[in-house]
């Protein structure tokens, strides 16, 4: 069993998500990494960013350094084994997000809740509808109302 930092980077200014393809899992995910031995998940989220995405994490106003959704997966590919996942809202510009760890991802998207709930459960995350869903609950839960 392995604890996971997973972090899902919100562009506010347009709505959507960021989705990485992974290339061992075969699936659209977001970005994240293990959280090491005496490591803190938010630690883990931090310096993942950096590596995966070479950006400062920023936490999303609505969740500050907090998660906002807990998962248990069991694992897909070589070395199968249970995740136990920490989800991390992080707040960028699309515009910023120029590079990619490319040995780990072969591809990005952004998307909006609607693009991602129109995917097949087959190509995400098993979570991923779920934890959008729960998104866009909270996101409605937290605009001005006219």
């Amino acid at each position: 069993m392995h604890l996971v930092s997973y972090f899902v980077v919100l562009d506010d200014t347009s709505d959507r998500l960021l989705l990485v393809a992974h290339r061992k899992a075969g699936l659209w995910l977001p970005t994240g990494g293990h959280v090491e031995p005496d490591e803190d998940p938010w630690a883990t989220v931090v310096r993942e960013c950096q590596e995966e995405l070479g950006i400062e994490a920023i936490a999303s106003p609505s969740t500050g350094g907090s998660p906002f959704f807990l998962t248990v997966t069991d694992t897909r590919g070589p070395g199968v084994h249970t995740d136990v996942s920490l989800w991390y809202l992080l707040a960028a510009d699309a515009d910023t997000i120029t590079s990619y760890d490319e040995e780990e991802f072969s591809a990005i998207r952004w998307l909006t809740a609607d693009q991602v709930l129109a995917e097949s459960d087959d190509v995400l995350d098993p979570h991923m509808h779920r934890f959008t869903r729960k998104l866009q609950r909270a996101r409605a839960a937290h605009r001005p109302r006219a």
